[in-house]
């Protein structure tokens, strides 16, 4: 078994005790340097990250090979990975680019396929001069998505 695969094998045992955390990333550089990004339905504290770490670093030899591990929670401006991060931040606005367009709107379903976004916008009437205010709703596979981040408002 390789240094990697191990590491990787570690990290699935750890989170398969906390059912609530999910695997964003797990990255391992050429000099060892084990990066681990996590998320969770209910998001994810320090006490969790320090929990996988040992679990990690506590069956892997330094001696065997040198190593440097990082456990880290996605950021709350990190853009969305995982259809458990889609369906965590249901009601939020999300910005989601795809080849052609981006949408800022709510985020009011996610499955296994896609997502659905509402919003309103503001559009020309059908007769008359003005605008009329129009409710839009747009199901996005995931497979359209380029990107999707969580706008945060204060």
């Amino acid at each position: 078994m390789t240094f990697k695969e191990k590491v990787a094998e570690l990290v699935n045992i750890a989170l398969e005790e906390r059912p609530s955390l999910f695997l964003i990333d797990l990255s391992i550089s050429d000099s060892n340097k084990i990066s681990v990004i996590l998320d969770g339905d209910n998001g994810v504290n320090l006490q969790d990250c320090i929990d996988v770490s040992r679990a990690v670093e506590h069956n892997l030899d330094r001696e065997e090979q040198d190593f440097s591990l990082e456990v880290a929670s996605a950021g709350a401006t990190s853009p969305l990975k995982n259809i458990r991060q889609y369906r965590k931040n249901l009601g939020r606005t999300l910005k989601v680019k795809t080849a052609h367009e981006e949408i800022e709107a709510k985020l009011t379903d996610a499955n296994d396929e896609h997502i659905v976004l509402e919003w309103k916008a503001r559009e020309p009437k059908k007769v008359g001069k003005g605008k009329e205010t129009v409710e839009k709703k747009a199901e996005i596979p995931y497979g359209d998505i380029k990107e999707a981040v969580v706008v945060i408002k204060f």
